[in-house]
């Protein structure tokens, strides 16, 4: 009898589960009917979850790719198509001429548009905003992450904790994992940076939440006990629950007079108005506190994992990096920082980045939404539907890329890509904030770390999965072996 209870419940369970989920999706996927005609070829797939399982599979198969090349030759080669993902109708961009038409229109043609679950969790910051709104929180934000801010202050700090990062968690051992080791390190970064926190045990504690929320921006927004969304909830409330703990502890010390050594992004925040006289309110500005702390650690520290991975393949390439940079080190007194002229210098090493970049872009791309019916590539685009643009495809297309799985940096030299066929940092009005930011990062802890050691992969050829973002699927554990003296 206890079993068949047990039993019940387990079914009971599963088809609640099943009624929320679809509910969900139904209340979602309504939307006007398209009359036109006119539309890109392609297909919605499944009543309700349309093409979606298929878009996450190729995801975590580490092929995103995949699906967007799966339905070019299905539909002959088309500058776009049309596909329902996430309960959205949807229009797919991945061509350069694309990708240069979506950048070209922002807020006239289209505008931001996010998957529900990412809205939800960051709430209003810059990275949910449109229009003016998000015009000005860029000019309010870019102070603290754009060149002046890294050639003044930043570029010294980054080598100094990136030194000591290494010197604790790399130096004496022979294995280390790199995404869970790196991570961390970028994590505890852009708290010094950002909020000028440095309590340890603070920092890996939003560090632990951080890791669930990054979980729940990438899931359907389920909000039950038990998915991926609930756990992000509650972690995003906790995140913020204590950044605006920090924003009312530093409003008092600004009002005392006592927070002039606080030159970070929580005090600039603090003191900005728009044109108005209007300031952030305390959830605004702890809502952008999370999307840069998230930005400026996350997709650095994947991009510095795909990095040792690049080299831990390419011996030859990492020769070259190790010369240009020793030819740095040599240039400065022992225990010199890195200083911005330094960063200018590493060209060669910025080139495997992008190319790094290139093979696996970090995020597959970005969403837009249609603002009114408008015509590409001799189709109609209605008015409300989705649209997403594809690194990941655009960075695979031979006509932009001979042998296009080779890892070459040369395609860098020079004038570059083809324009608009290298979109890892997006473009446009909505261009990456943390660009620069990002480059500094992953050139500061790359002269770090080759000027030590060279490694060896104890897994070779690791698959690579996006969830949300592309990881190796154990991490990248190698073997370091340490530089004679």
């Amino acid at each position: 009898m206890a079993s068949f209870m047990v039993s019940m419940a387990g079914m009971f369970l599963a088809f609640f589960f099943v009624f929320i989920v679809t509910c969900f999706v139904v209340h979602i996927y309504r939307k006007k009917p398209v009359t036109t005609n006119n539309l890109p070829p392609g297909g919605f797939g499944w009543p309700l979850l349309g093409e979606t399982l298929e878009f996450i599979r190729a995801q975590r198969n580490g092929t995103p790719g995949k699906f967007i090349k799966d339905r070019i030759e299905r539909y002959g080669n088309p500058s776009v198509f049309k596909t329902s993902l996430f309960g959205h109708r949807m229009v797919v961009f991945y061509k350069p001429d694309g990708n240069k038409f979506v950048f070209g229109n922002e807020n006239k043609l289209v505008a931001l548009w996010l998957p529900e679950a990412i809205g939800s969790l960051c709430g209003k910051c810059l990275n949910t905003s449109r229009g003016h709104e998000a015009k000005w929180l860029r000019k309010v934000m870019l102070p603290c992450v754009g060149p002046e801010a890294l050639s003044n202050r930043y570029v010294g700090a980054m080598d100094v904790v990136t030194r000591l990062h290494i010197k604790k968690q790399w130096e004496g051992r022979n294995k280390v994992t790199v995404f869970d080791t790196v991570k961390p390190c970028l994590f505890e970064l852009a708290c010094r940076l950002f909020i000028s926190l440095d309590d340890p045990n603070h920092v890996a504690k939003l560090g632990s939440l951080f890791n669930t929320f990054l979980k729940g921006i990438g899931s359907l927004p389920i909000d039950i006990p038990g998915t991926r969304f609930y756990r992000g909830k509650r972690a995003t409330f906790a995140i913020k629950k204590q950044l605006i703990m920090l924003i009312n502890q530093r409003k008092l010390a600004l009002k005392q007079q006592n927070a002039s050594s606080f030159e970070d992004l929580l005090s600039h925040l603090l003191q900005s108005s728009d044109e108005n006289g209007r300031f952030l309110s305390e959830m605004e500005i702890a809502n952008n506190i999370l999307l840069l702390l998230f930005a400026g650690h996350d997709t650095s520290a994947v991009s510095i994992t795909l990095l040792m991975k690049s080299l831990g393949e390419h011996p030859d390439i990492y020769k070259n990096v190790l010369k240009e940079q020793m030819g740095i080190l040599e240039g400065k007194a022992p225990g010199e920082a890195l200083n911005w002229e330094d960063i200018q210098k590493m060209r060669y090493s910025w080139n495997v980045v992008c190319e790094v970049l290139r093979l696996n872009p970090p995020v597959i791309g970005a969403f837009r939404e249609a603002l009114v019916d408008f015509e590409y590539a001799g189709y109609t685009i209605p008015k409300g539907w989705k649209i997403m643009w594809s690194a990941a495809m655009t960075h695979k297309e031979e006509d932009n890329y001979p042998n296009v799985t080779k890892f070459d940096p040369s395609r860098f030299e020079g004038t570059g890509p083809t324009p608009f066929a290298y979109v890892p940092f997006g473009g446009g009005p909505r261009m990456c904030l943390g660009k620069e930011l990002a480059r500094v990062q992953i050139l500061v802890f790359l002269h770090n770390i080759v000027t030590k050691f060279s490694w060896d992969l104890l897994i070779p050829d690791e698959k690579i999965e996006y969830d949300p973002f592309a990881t190796p699927v154990k991490g990248l554990p190698i073997r370091l072996h340490p530089h004679k003296l």
